[in-house]
């Protein structure tokens, strides 16, 4: 029986579970997960939702294999299915920085096409001895969507990214880490339960601390240093006036854990 996006979608101890794909299509980008999981993000975002981390997932033995090919072939007009699909897995990725939450991926298995591109939105991407990625878009005679072609260079530098995406190199899970793609490997059966105790970790900490990380991390391509250190400063002295700052600080001083969930 197959479930619906509404029961794979999760929220326990703060952490929003968004799965991509599962085991129905051969673990392909499910495109109902795709569009439930961006009207989660919306909730998150708005404030309907109190989450404070996201954990990318599936619930087959990939993380994703890619888009689902036979229904690009299917579609009577595939140029338009095709901008439809992109588009609305571009507006999910959207809504992942827009929420300001840190992102963990829990790479099991494959993460192809689509995939590898939703690996690159995590912050922390955690996979096993048996993870491979790879652009999989040439064997198909397709370009890249989901960001990889922003993605990859900033991560690998533009002309390793030609490099990897034009002959469509299978990426092993060691040299992803080496690359600066996976952050962690750990025993294959241990990846979901792993990526989920950071993503826990996560929630459980500073809240606006790590949405300031994130998004100093992620504009920091885009400012000359001068710039950039202005905006530290900036978000270093806003988030000392605040609750969690305030807790954070007193907490260190009086030499005892910081409790930031009693002050949210």
């Amino acid at each position: 029986m197959t479930s619906s996006p509404d029961d794979l979608i999760t929220l326990d101890d703060g952490v929003l579970t968004l799965p991509l794909a599962t085991a129905d299509n051969g673990t392909a980008l499910d495109h109902e997960l795709i569009l439930a999981g961006a009207a989660e993000l919306g909730r998150v975002a708005r404030g309907d939702v109190d989450a404070g981390a996201i954990l990318l997932s599936s619930t087959g033995k990939n993380f994703c294999a890619g888009g689902n090919v036979a229904e690009f072939a299917a579609a009577p007009d595939r140029a338009a299915y095709l901008r439809g699909l992109a588009n609305d897995l571009h507006a999910m990725i959207g809504l992942l920085y827009e929420t300001g939450l840190p992102v963990v991926a829990a790479v099991n298995g494959w993460a192809a096409g689509a995939g590898m591109s939703m690996v690159l939105h995590a912050d922390i991407a955690i996979g096993g001895a048996k993870t491979k990625l790879r652009p999989a878009y040439p064997g198909i005679g397709l370009s890249p969507d989901g960001g990889m072609s922003w993605t990859l260079p900033r991560a690998v530098g533009p002309a390793r990214a030609r490099h990897i995406i034009m002959t469509d190199q299978i990426i092993d899970a060691q040299r992803a880490l080496d690359l600066g793609l996976l952050a962690e490997i750990v025993d294959d059966d241990a990846v979901t339960d792993t990526a989920r105790a950071t993503a826990v970790q996560l929630a459980a900490g500073p809240r606006g601390s790590m949405a300031a990380i994130r998004r100093l991390v992620h504009d920091a391509a885009g400012r000359t240093l001068t710039d950039h250190v202005i905006a530290e400063a900036k978000s270093i002295s806003q988030l000392s006036a605040t609750p969690e700052g305030i807790e954070g600080v007193d907490a260190f001083v009086g030499k005892r854990a910081p409790d930031f969930g009693s002050v949210r």
